[in-house]
């Protein structure tokens, strides 16, 4: 899946991954390809399909997505970046419920994300409604969304503004919470899902970005296969500058930010999920060190970032030998979602915890804890998260009472969580 039709292959070239760069403009392509002259002819080829990309949406002339919900919407208001709007609501959808808004990567589709991304489980279960936008090769060879393109990715232009149509035209159909509103993406998808955040933080209360880019690390074409390959060398005042000047003047609340990447990406290289790190935290003023880190299944590591009170405002998903693509986990447990295809891959189900971060499951039949989550920190943080107590100055793990030594900041272990509010010493592995 080519990133933007400039710098990737086409998936059917390679269905176990979703896209590699080439060396041209190319983040939201879901296939992936060998990091030597394969990329090389990629990123041609992406750079070329990032041109495109607002052209053709395939959106706006699509039929309705599928059998399972999926429908389309002809009239969604102004529509500046020829996209085609699909939606999807559960039964039962109560008043005031929150909004999700999915972009697909390039040579995908509505239904295509729909089908596998695992969102549809969710919104059925906690009861929330779906937008999904998508392009065509009209607007793009490779039907990426044009996160490269200042024209088309900045506030009030092109695909941008259409996608804020789309979530007008939904809040008012379905009665949504404006101050729930969240949009997700993948690999192009990915880097317009960061562009949105940083044009309409008014707009969305949190995103997540997989195996996407920082916000308008590129604003050509040109500077699209740099940015997917390599790092731009910036600080994190000047990635955090980007977001800020999106929006000038803007003073309310910034989105909270999940971010997945993995490590075997060849598409939209590692370096670009540090950068977004570097660019949120930023943002929200905090440390580029975590505040914590947890060890998920599928070895995945996710380092958090909160915010003054002690909320996670960037989440960090890195997935260990994943390739360029949106890990989902097919089966049929709470925390298991959405289903392999080329550029969803088999790993954990990022859906779910995607959907976790933003509290989608909050009140809801079915959320709960998450099966076996590992947390390492000190013992003065465990106390303060909720996952240990303190007597006499000696940190105790909550539900099985283990001693943990003492109640400070200088030693640490690993708690695992087996059940709501129990939590077992793993100091040698989850």
């Amino acid at each position: 899946m080519p990133l933007t039709s400039a710098g990737f292959r086409h998936p059917a070239a390679n269905p176990g991954r979703t896209a590699t760069p080439a060396r041209t403009a190319s983040a939201g392509r879901t296939g992936s390809q060998s990091p030597t002259g394969s990329l090389r002819r990629a990123a041609t080829t992406a750079v070329l399909g990032v041109l495109t990309l607002l052209a053709g949406l395939l959106g706006v002339f699509a039929t309705p997505a599928s059998a399972a919900g999926l429908t389309q919407v002809t009239s969604f208001g102004a529509n500046p970046g020829n996209l085609a709007m699909y939606e999807y609501a559960p039964a039962g959808l109560p008043a005031n419920a929150p909004l999700v808004v999915a972009l697909h990567g390039c040579t995908q589709s509505a239904n295509d994300y729909f089908t596998h991304s695992g969102w549809q489980k969710y919104a059925d279960l906690w009861k929330f409604a779906l937008v999904f936008p998508q392009t065509s090769s009209a607007n793009n060879p490779l039907s990426c969304f044009s996160w490269f393109d200042a024209a088309k990715d900045t506030r009030g232009k092109g695909e941008a503004a259409s996608v804020v149509s789309m979530v007008n035209t939904a809040v008012a159909q379905y009665g949504s919470d404006r101050g729930r509103v969240y949009v997700t993406g993948l690999s192009a998808g990915g880097g317009m899902t960061a562009d949105l955040l940083a044009d309409y933080p008014d707009v969305f209360a949190a995103g997540s970005i997989n195996s996407g880019l920082p916000a308008q690390c590129a604003v050509t074409q040109s500077e699209a296969s740099r940015c997917q390959n390599s790092s731009l060398g910036l600080t994190p005042q000047q990635w955090g500058d980007k977001v800020r000047n999106s929006f000038p003047g803007y003073t309310g609340p910034w989105p909270r930010v999940a971010i997945w990447q993995g490590t075997s990406d060849f598409t939209v290289y590692p370096v670009n999920a540090t950068e977004l790190r570097d660019q949120w935290t930023n943002v929200w003023g905090i440390s580029q060190t975590p505040s914590s880190t947890q060890s998920l299944p599928a070895n995945t590591t996710l380092s958090i970032y909160n915010d003054s009170t002690g909320k996670p405002a960037v989440e960090v998903f890195s997935i260990s030998g994943m390739g360029h693509g949106l890990a989902v986990d097919p089966g049929t447990a709470t925390s298991q979602c959405g289903a392999t295809g080329p550029y969803y891959l088999d790993t954990i189900c990022s859906t779910y915890y995607t959907a976790r971060f933003w509290g989608l499951d909050a009140g809801a039949p079915g959320g709960g804890t998450d099966p076996a989550l590992c947390y390492t920190d000190n013992n003065y943080n465990h106390v303060a998260a909720g996952r240990a107590h303190q007597t006499g100055g000696i940190a105790y793990a909550n539900g099985s009472n283990q001693n943990m030594g003492l109640w400070n900041t200088a030693v640490v272990h690993t708690l695992k969580q087996t059940s709501p509010d129990y939590y077992v010493l793993a100091d040698s592995g989850c």
